[in-house]
């Protein structure tokens, strides 16, 4: 049996641990243990291992001594590769290759997260020279080492030490997803179109029949007239009863004033449709990428989070969300999210609320996460949807329940990226994605 003061050590270590490697861009990959844990924690980084359960157990000073020698073995490292890249053009692009494979799933050298370190910047003056000098071919079979470059002149200040370095960014083309469904109908309103075309026509025939007949009389043409009409109603009322995919006849039992009342009724639901598709535009809502700066608990709900979002405004926008259950307010800080900002501000719980934070949710809600927008887009930059360019309403109007129509409509697909009816949420550096594919999103 553990001994509790053994066990609190451990439970101090850990968290003095996984706070200092997260400040050091170091990425531990700790178990947190809400009691003494069974077995000794095994902190790694990828599959070498930094820390075991006896070094969690030592003095506070032998812990952090063993953290800043783990960094400090990883930043000579790279202080040896910014050495030897340089011996000879040969062995340079030797090295740049290297560099381009060890960037293809990192954004940092030091670290899994986004903010450099004196690596990247050391690295980066190392070889800016050399990178600057590479032909377009040379260039281009090196993109991760290249979207690096970008990344590091674009986020740190360098002055005027260093001349920008133009970085063609790759094109996206979100695909779009055609909803069959659409589709039949838009046939099934043309076949309806031609029909109704025919009928016209066929009437245009029999007055033309009748105004150029001069040698036939008043009385035949009467005659004539209400035979026709006769042997029209018996023969509409059988094809209405074969047939329903003839609404053009049935209009006209309804009403018997063919012609600019029948055009009007059949244009009427057309109408209707089209303000009812403006409705649920996806172009109405203002969706925004933010960082969340601050999280805390809601003081007066169990269920409710805080956050405090950079959205690129002067002021910090504040945001509760139902997300206590799912997230730990500490996961959440500097997280970058996407958040819906046009809804009218109000209330929740006694706290004001400025936006609506989009997560997605599995089919039972007991994963729920925020959709994260891609590396590289900037805070505040709005999200779009391919085909969809309408300007976004100033403040939703909450009696329209235009989120409430769109909202049905949100969803990832298979491989987990955001979007509204198969359109992907599209920023300048690529979707949105979640790690939920097939997910309802709110």
């Amino acid at each position: 049996m553990a001994n509790p003061n053994q066990s609190m050590v451990l439970r101090r270590n850990q968290l003095i641990v996984s706070a200092l490697c997260n400040r050091l861009h170091l990425d531990p990959h700790l178990e947190l243990f809400p009691t003494a844990p069974p077995t000794p924690v095994k902190l790694t980084r990828g599959s070498e291992k930094i820390f075991d359960g006896d070094v969690l157990q030592s003095d506070i000073k032998s812990l952090c001594e063993n953290i800043y020698i783990a960094r400090q073995s990883e930043v000579m490292k790279w202080i040896e590769f910014a050495e030897n890249c340089n011996v000879d053009s040969e062995a340079c692009l030797r090295a740049l290759n290297e560099l381009n494979e060890c960037l293809v799933s990192k954004s940092v050298l030091v670290g899994g997260g986004l903010t450099p370190s004196e690596a990247d910047v050391f690295v980066f003056s190392a070889i800016y020279t050399t990178v600057k000098g590479l032909s377009d071919s040379e260039r281009n079979s090196l993109p991760h080492l290249l979207r690096w470059m970008d990344y590091i002149q674009n986020t740190e200040d360098f002055g005027e030490t260093f001349e920008q370095i133009l970085v063609e960014k790759a094109k996206f083309d979100p695909p779009v997803t055609v909803d069959k469904r659409l589709v039949c109908s838009e046939n099934e309103r043309v076949k309806e179109d031609a029909n109704t075309k025919k009928t016209a026509q066929g009437k245009k025939d029999e007055v033309s029949v009748e105004r150029g007949s001069s040698s036939i009389k008043p009385a035949d043409v009467l005659l004539w007239s209400l035979k026709t009409s006769k042997e029209k109603v018996r023969g509409d009322s059988q094809a209405l009863a074969e047939n329903k995919k003839l609404p053009g006849k049935v209009a006209d039992e309804k009403d018997k004033n063919i012609g600019i009342a029948g055009t009007e009724k059949k244009n009427l639901p057309e109408k209707v449709a089209d303000e009812k598709d403006k409705d649920i535009s996806v172009s109405l809502l203002k969706i925004q990428v933010g960082l969340i700066r601050k999280a805390w608990k809601h003081p007066s709900a169990d269920s409710l989070l805080v956050e405090e979002i950079d959205t690129g405004d002067a002021k910090l926008r504040q945001v509760v969300s139902g997300l206590a259950k799912y997230c730990n307010p500490d996961d959440l800080t500097n997280r970058r999210v996407v958040l819906l900002t046009n809804v009218k501000p109000g209330k929740l719980r006694d706290v004001m609320s400025e936006g609506l934070v989009l997560c997605a949710s599995n089919e039972d809600h007991t994963v729920v996460e925020p959709i994260t927008p891609p590396e590289g887009a900037k805070v505040g930059e709005c999200v779009s949807f391919s085909g969809h360019e309408g300007k976004p309403e100033e403040v939703l109007n909450p009696k329209k329940k235009q989120l409430e129509k769109i909202t049905p409509h949100l969803f990832t697909d298979d491989k987990g990226v955001a979007t509204f009816k198969g359109i992907p949420f599209t920023t300048s550096c690529g979707p949105c994605t979640s790690s939920i594919p097939n997910a309802s999103i709110k």
